[in-house]
């Protein structure tokens, strides 16, 4: 996966709801994009709809299919449908629900509450790991900026893993989360939008410009 791949670091666009969207973060640079299928987010899809469009952008970027505590039937379709390289696990799912799902190439998101949250990460067999803000009205993209102390510490003692960072990252903040952290890739979503959902053109190429500057 290109999100995973030299040189770091890597940027993924998170929360895409169009297929134009799509196309403009492609075009600007974008590594990997997120689709989320979280029927409460704000920025939730329909797969009935959606799949047709990503399905055409293959190979273009690495395309995530994003699901918070989904029935094991919804991760399946999603993984077989073949519109995606990985499945990200953004709610409470245990290692074993990840492992045991069929998908071969996932990444589990954590919340970075606390110490003992991080460290949770490690019981997940992935190497992939998404280190997100923690905050109790979510499960992501609440705009809250994550603990980068906090995360630069774990990491530092956890190089084995490729971890990307999330939580309240914008073009204004990208650079320097990236030098103090020092994450494999970075993520957003609510950073680069104009409104939940809908992608700001100029805020999108600032961002990964800002982000790939550091590399």
């Amino acid at each position: 996966m290109r999100l995973f791949e030299h040189p770091a670091p890597r940027v993924k666009i998170c929360g895409i709801t169009t297929e134009a969207d799509a196309r403009m973060c492609i075009n600007a640079g974008a590594d990997a994009l997120g689709f989320n299928f979280y029927s409460d987010s704000k920025r939730y899809i329909d797969p009935a709809t959606a799949l047709p469009w990503i399905s055409s952008l293959q190979g273009a970027a690495d395309r995530v299919a994003v699901v918070v505590n989904a029935s094991l039937n919804l991760v399946k379709d999603l993984w077989d449908s073949g519109c995606f390289e990985m499945i990200q696990f953004h709610g409470d799912e245990t290692p074993l629900q990840c492992e045991t799902t069929g998908v071969s190439q996932w990444m589990k998101a954590v919340r970075a509450r606390d110490a003992a949250a991080l460290a949770h990460s490690l019981e997940f067999s992935t190497p992939q790991i998404l280190l997100d803000a923690w905050s109790p009205t979510g499960y992501g993209g609440t705009g809250e900026v994550a603990d980068w102390k906090l995360i630069r510490d774990f990491i530092a003692n956890s190089r084995l893993r490729k971890y990307v960072l999330a939580g309240g990252l914008t073009p204004l903040n990208v650079a320097q989360a990236i030098a103090e952290v020092q994450p494999w890739a970075v993520d957003v979503a609510g950073g680069v939008e104009t409104s939940p959902g809908f992608k700001d053109p100029s805020l999108v190429k600032s961002f990964i410009l800002e982000a790939k500057k550091t590399a």
